[in-house]
């Protein structure tokens, strides 16, 4: 079987700068991994070199054994971070489901009977359905984020790919969308995350990748999340605290501020 992901010599930039150079990766088929580093560290421009919006300089891509240009219609779900939507686009969530199709019809289209029904499904399951005919910008944040996950999955994809999902919603709602994405990887999609939260990754991820301008290491968060991994990946000390079982971390600024103030910086 081929992986989901392979990067081989993979060598990305922008016009005046390099990214990252040489960098090889492969994520397995039914994997679900959450891409963890500091701001800056290239963690979005290796989503969009996987989603193949991103020139590469060098090396080769590839997705599910495909060339990243070759890769058949409705492989790849994505979910952009919220922020970077325009929210004043006049469109209802049913709408904003439905535009996950033009991938594989090429242009605006009248959407059949048994695709509606699947948009219905989808947003049942999602918790949205009474959402479908609101306006995507009068609902909630956790709303948006499940409409947005709907639209990705509409064409049943094999890999879905995340820009920080749980950015700028409540801790319940994180919760919530984490718990989500372990169900839909239980049913075989390959899942990928970009995320700041490390606390989020330790508690829900069986698996993590450390990136700061090419890969720094990657296993299963226990085994990854240790002081000289994640002091190595963000150039700042880093403290693993571990209680009943369960382990929290935390920068050693943050510590020293809660240590005088009293309370969580």
């Amino acid at each position: 079987m081929y992986p989901a992901v392979s990067l081989s010599d993979v060598t990305v930039g922008y016009e005046r700068k390099t990214v990252f150079t040489n960098l090889s990766l492969e994520i397995p088929v039914g994997l679900f991994a959450g891409i963890v580093g500091p701001t800056g560290s290239g963690k979005t421009t290796l989503l969009k070199t996987i989603l193949g919006t991103q020139s590469v300089f060098s090396g080769e891509v590839r997705l599910m054994g495909h060339p990243i240009d070759r890769l058949p219609p409705g492989s790849i779900g994505y979910v952009p971070q919220l922020e970077s939507v325009d929210w004043s686009f006049p469109v209802t969530v049913e709408q904003v489901i439905l535009m996950g199709l033009y991938t594989n019809k090429g242009i605006w289209p009248w959407p059949t009977r048994q695709e509606r029904d699947k948009v219905h499904d989808l947003a049942d399951r999602l918790g949205i359905h009474d959402c479908l005919h609101h306006h995507i910008v009068s609902i909630s944040g956790g709303q948006r984020q499940r409409a947005f996950l709907a639209r990705a999955l509409v064409n049943s994809p094999k890999l879905l790919v995340l820009d920080e999902p749980t950015a700028g919603v409540d801790i319940k709602t994180q919760h919530d969308v984490l718990h989500l994405l372990g169900e839909l990887n239980s049913e075989g999609i390959t899942i990928l995350i970009t995320t700041h939260d490390l606390n989020a990754v330790a508690a829900h991820l069986p698996w993590v990748i450390c990136f700061n301008q090419g890969l720094v290491a990657q296993g299963k968060p226990r085994e990854i999340f240790t002081s000289d991994i994640l002091t190595q990946t963000y150039g700042g000390e880093i403290v693993i605290i571990e209680y009943q079982g369960h382990f929290l971390v935390a920068n050693k600024m943050q510590l020293h501020l809660e240590e005088h103030t009293g309370h969580s910086a």
